[in-house]
């Protein structure tokens, strides 16, 4: 557990681990941002506290994700419409998807879109949207399993869609490795940060560790905005209201988006195995800052970069 009342790395809160400029005033009617990372790690929280920004909007894993690497796919080598479809025109058929999918938001100056994805698309994220962030949320794989188990294990009478079939659902050994494979829901999302962290794109992307974000909310968001350029808003930390009833049915996965009222940290036992937890709590790269540029708040115990 990090300790809130230790010392930091340059201020009595935190720092990055490094610093950059915020966005370029104008540049697009709507600023667009992202939120990334691995899954059950803050990023449906940290949706929650944005969206009581009058000027922000944001929520969970949105279709834009899906929808981007479909058409891209359709303009790319090997498909029937690759070699008519120029560099320049792709760049406008991907940008014109964010502003037909927020044409709704209009009123909103600041839209951040979650999913996994953008972790892996950091080189087209930065063509498209040059003064974009990434938040990326985070959290120990350990405790990420530990949640999902528990998750699976709220809803006994549930096939959920996230295993394929019984041999993948057997047992927490199974589910555990099924999951961490490298193109399902845990092992996509944490290859393609650890891609992320240490690609040339870094410097746009922000660590936001789960833990931290639970304990010290207001000191954690006071520096996301400081990141991305926008003023101060009071949030209520106190008084937080989001949920996806009907997405998390269609899953089998009931209360998979739900946030609770308030933000605090809940101390508990895990119920994986000693040796799955083991295996899984070696994973969190991100605590090594010495050869990424990204931006990591942390504490000064833990901090790799001064």
């Amino acid at each position: 557990r990090f300790d809130i009342n230790a010392p930091l790395v340059a201020t009595p809160f935190m720092v990055y681990a490094r610093h950059t400029k915020g966005l370029l005033a104008g540049e697009w009617m709507q600023h667009f941002h992202f939120i990334s990372g691995l899954p059950r790690s803050g990023s449906t929280l940290l949706s929650a506290i944005l969206l009581q920004n009058p000027r922000f909007h944001a929520g969970m894993t949105s279709p834009v994700g899906a929808l981007f690497s479909g058409v891209l796919e359709q303009c790319s080598a090997g498909s029937e419409f690759g070699a008519v479809i120029d560099t320049d025109l792709r760049r406008r058929l991907l940008r014109g998807l964010f502003d037909s999918f927020y044409a709704d938001k209009a009123d909103k100056p600041v839209v951040f879109d979650t999913n996994r994805l953008w972790s892996s698309r950091l080189p087209a994220i930065s063509d498209l949207f040059p003064q974009a962030k990434i938040i990326a949320c985070v959290r120990n794989v350990a405790w990420v399993m530990d949640s999902i188990e528990r998750l699976y294990r709220a809803n006994p009478f549930e096939n959920t869609k996230l295993f394929g079939d019984a041999v993948e659902r057997n047992t927490v050994y199974s589910r555990c490795e099924t999951l961490a494979q490298r193109n399902r829901l845990v092992g996509f999302a944490w290859a393609a940060l650890k891609e992320a962290y240490y690609g040339e794109h870094a410097d746009s992307l922000l660590i936001v560790d789960y833990d931290l974000l639970t304990q010290a909310p207001d000191r954690v968001m006071r520096l996301v905005y400081d990141f991305i350029g926008e003023p101060w808003f009071e949030h209520d930390f106190n008084n937080l209201a989001y949920d996806a009833p009907e997405f998390d049915q269609a899953l089998g996965v009931s209360g998979l988006h739900k946030v609770k009222p308030k933000v605090e940290l809940q101390s508990r036992r895990t119920i994986l195995p000693p040796d799955l937890f083991k295996q899984y709590a070696e994973l969190s790269f991100w605590l090594d800052g010495s050869a990424s540029a990204a931006n990591v708040i942390r504490m000064k115990a833990d901090a790799a970069i001064s």
